[in-house]
């Protein structure tokens, strides 16, 4: 029961009252960017059961006997990791897995929804163990802890919301069979996201410590530098603008994404308003 992203126009009015799966659209209108939503095509409803979002009848299958999400490794999703507006608040997602951990309120979607096309353009399956979340990477995997009953599940995340505060993520029905909420409709959890081992190799482009030294800026840290090798990938092209090139360094256990030197802070300081304004991150500054 998601607060609002995009639908296909014939059912945005009827559909949006939960806003969860965005809409149906052709191939090239998926691989534009999310448009800001319009607070006037959302209707805002907080979490818990809704006879007409349940299953309309027995469920298709022994809800018991549905399994966790497997993780994987995948490649993210380009299109539903940029940032996007809702509510006239920016989301900016993580290009990236990294770690997070945090307790609060999940809530479910589902009946309404089932079928649509979800934030990152599969369709939503309310029998399947997946999520959606504002601003973790798509898609990703998180355990989900019920702090009331201990139980727990793994899902994976493939599309956005809630765009509520009272909420930290949306669940299947499934998921929320799994956790031990499907009739009260909301539960106070765990969420803590999976990032893999390191299974690639260095990438080229990690330099040593003693390498280079001077003023840069830090647009990311990363647990393994296969993260880090796709965010630099992504943001390299973009970069191409400014004359800096991201390179990745190992320090302190962590394949951190660094570009630079810089002359000075002063100089540091201007293109971390750029880069703000370009990549919808705040450059740390940092001297090696």
């Amino acid at each position: 029961m998601r607060d609002g992203t995009v639908l296909v126009p014939a059912l945005a009015i009827a559909l949006l009252a939960a806003g969860c799966a965005s809409k149906p659209a052709a191939e090239s209108e998926r691989q534009a960017k999310p448009a800001p939503i319009p607070v006037s095509q959302l209707l805002r409803r907080p979490g818990g059961f809704y006879n007409d979002d349940a299953p309309d009848g027995p469920p298709p299958l022994d809800l018991d006997s549905v399994r966790d999400a497997s993780p994987r490794p995948e490649p993210f999703n380009s299109r539903a990791n940029e940032p996007y507006t809702v509510f006239g608040k920016e989301y900016v997602p993580y290009q990236a897995l990294v770690e997070y951990r945090r307790q609060g309120t999940v809530s479910w979607y589902g009946r309404k929804f089932h079928g649509q096309r979800t934030w990152s353009g599969e369709v939503y399956d309310m029998y399947a163990m997946t999520g959606a979340h504002p601003t973790l990477a798509i898609p990703s995997y998180v355990k989900i802890t019920n702090l009331e009953n201990r139980r727990s599940a793994i899902v994976r995340i493939n599309d956005r919301g809630p765009f509520h505060s009272g909420r930290i993520m949306d669940v299947s029905y499934a998921a929320a069979h799994r956790l031990g909420f499907a009739q009260s409709g909301a539960a106070t959890v765990e969420v803590e996201s999976i990032v893999f081992a390191e299974t690639a190799e260095t990438p080229a482009t990690l330099v040593a410590d003693a390498e280079a030294s001077g003023i840069f800026l830090q647009l990311g840290a990363f647990g393994s530098s296969a993260n880090a090798e796709s965010f630099r990938s992504k943001i390299g092209p973009q970069l191409e603008g400014l004359r800096l090139v991201p390179r990745t360094i190992l320090r302190d256990r962590l394949y951190r994404v660094h570009v630079g030197p810089f002359k000075s802070r002063a100089e540091a300081n201007q293109s971390v308003e750029k880069l703000r304004e370009l990549l919808g991150i705040r450059p740390l500054v940092v001297v090696r």
